[in-house]
């Protein structure tokens, strides 16, 4: 398994709470941006797509790609994050 980065282990150390949507792992300024454009504002918003996608890591890399243009390393590192929150607080 590859390793994670600073950002993803910070996330999935604690709660999302009201955590910005650029808080996640794979989702920097750009992204970020086009994401709140299209009302995913916060992180758990993003998590609710995620979920409605039935944790398929596939279907939601490809919404990602889709929704704000997230390359492959972008919607892995993102989709990972998710479901390692997940496996933790769900």
């Amino acid at each position: 398994m590859s390793s994670t980065s600073q950002k993803h282990r910070d996330f999935v150390a604690e709660p999302m709470g009201e955590k910005p949507v650029g808080t996640l792992a794979g989702i920097g300024d750009v992204l970020g941006k086009k994401l709140e454009e299209k009302g995913f504002d916060k992180a758990y918003v993003v998590l609710g797509q995620f979920l409605v996608l039935r944790k398929d890591e596939e279907l939601f890399r490809e919404w990602l790609k889709e929704t704000c243009g997230a390359n492959a390393k972008q919607s892995r590192d993102c989709a990972g994050c998710l479901r390692e929150w997940c496996d933790a607080f769900l």
